[in-house]
This record gives C-alpha cells, sequence and structure tokens, in this order.
C-alpha cells in the first residue's frame, strides 16, 4: 500500500478488525451497485470513501429536481444528466484512487449475468419488485452476497442475502415472486429523506463487512427502521426449501 493510500485510509486501518490487510481486502474489491438513487448515493459515496477499488454503477434514469431532496451524489447541476454519470463525477472529486464504472442501462437478467462473475458483492438499491428479484436470481446463481435495501415513506429495511451459505435464505425465500406487493413510488407515496440515507450507509457497512472480511453480517436477518419513533426491528428469516429461486432441485 502507498504512502498516500496508508494515510488517507489510517482511520480504517487504526481499527483492529480491519488493519492494513482488512484495507487491502477492500481497495480490491469489485462492487455492483444496482440503482444510483436515494439509497445509492449515501452507499456509492461511503464505499469510494473507504476505497473500495472498482465500483460498477447501473441506472439507466437521468437527475431530475424532484430527486434532490434525498439522492445526495446529485446536485442541481446535474438536473438533466445521467445519473450515472453524475455519480462518477462525484466519486472522481471524493477519491480519484476508486474506479466506477458508469453504465446507463437497465439491469436485466443478461446485463447481470455478465457482472455477476466480475463481482465480489452487489447492492440492490432499485426502487422496484420485479428488478429485486432479478438481481437476487442473478445473485443464487453465481453465488454472490446481496445487500438488500428499502425505504418508503418513514420506513425502511435491510438485508444481507448470501448464497454462499447453506443456512442462509435468498431475497425470495422471505419476498416471494408470486407475492408481489402494491407497486409503491417516491412520486406518490413521499419518503422522508434522512430514511433513505440511514439504510443507504448501513449498506455501504454491510458490502464492507463482506468484502474486508470482519464484522458479522445481516445475513439472514431482516432489520426494519421505523424512522417515525427511529426504532428498530430485528427479524431472523430462515431459508424456505420450497423455495422457487434457491431451493435445491
Amino acid at each position: 500500500m502507498r504512502d498516500a493510500e496508508l494515510s488517507r485510509y489510517s482511520r480504517h486501518i487504526l481499527l483492529d478488525d480491519i488493519g492494513i490487510e482488512g484495507q487491502e481486502r477492500i481497495n480490491a474489491a469489485r462492487v455492483l451497485v444496482i440503482g444510483a438513487g436515494g439509497l445509492a448515493s449515501p452507499a456509492v459515496l461511503y464505499l469510494v470513501a473507504a476505497g473500495v477499488g472498482t465500483l460498477t454503477l447501473v441506472d439507466d434514469d437521468v437527475v431530475d429536481l424532484t430527486n434532490l431532496q434525498r439522492q445526495i451524489m446529485h446536485d442541481s447541476g446535474s438536473i438533466g444528466s445521467a445519473k450515472v454519470l453524475s455519480a462518477q463525477a462525484s466519486a472522481a472529486r471524493i477519491n480519484p484512487l476508486t474506479r466506477l464504472v458508469a453504465l446507463q442501462q437497465r439491469a436485466d437478467a443478461a446485463l447481470l449475468d455478465t457482472l455477476l462473475p466480475q463481482s465480489d458483492v452487489v447492492l440492490d438499491c432499485s426502487d422496484n419488485f420485479a428488478t429485486r428479484q432479478a438481481i437476487n436470481a442473478a445473485c443464487v446463481r453465481h453465488r454472490v452476497a446481496l445487500v438488500s435495501g428499502a425505504a418508503v415513506q418513514f420506513d425502511g429495511q435491510i438485508s444481507v442475502f448470501d448464497p454462499r451459505r447453506a443456512d442462509c435464505p435468498c431475497y425470495a425465500c422471505a419476498f416471494p415472486p408470486h407475492s408481489a406487493p402494491d407497486p409503491v413510488a417516491c412520486a406518490t407515496m413521499g419518503v422522508f429523506a434522512p430514511v433513505v440515507g440511514v439504510i443507504g450507509c448501513m449498506q455501504a457497512a454491510q458490502a464492507l463487512m463482506l468484502v474486508g472480511g470482519f464484522g458479522t453480517p445481516l445475513a439472514g436477518a431482516l432489520l426494519m427502521l421505523d424512522g417515525r419513533s427511529m426504532e428498530w426491528t430485528r427479524i431472523r428469516m430462515p431459508r424456505d426449501p420450497a423455495c422457487s429461486v434457491c431451493a435445491a432441485p
């Protein structure tokens, strides 16, 4: 590790749980983030600041004025620009040592099958159920850990689904594909900006634990945040032996 890196990441290196070895693993990590909005904003900024080696960001949307209340890696000058390019510019200002690959396209099954073998961990920062299911299915196929976050109104949730662990459920175990909830969106339901920030920050923390090899990731547990009272509820999630996605044939 070069002197500039030792200085930049010194506060991580000082932590016994991380040290130089853990920081080197973070520096070598390849992280895939799906979505470049409210959840991804703090997640991407913290992962970049922490020194993740390569971060691939996928989103086909452009920055809108209504995004700026919560999507903190974009600003007024980014309106009308591709979100992934706005994020790329923000990342470069924070840490030029991290490579951010910007893909302005939808995360369909074909793209996921191309990107997953090159990724150490995936962050689902998307905002619709179909995309979440597609990301989960790809993570199960390629045995890559998935950090899933969601936020709407005053409520947030986060979990880790790790197909490398035989006892860990996948996203479809907890939220079966055939039981899709009614569509909700920030445009119609609203969202309390700090809740999005809290969940996105926690996604970054979980990803760093997974690639850095420290801490206890949330595999098999769902954390739910009530943003009105700032109270957390933790639920254990068993693996579904009849799951249509991860059950053994």
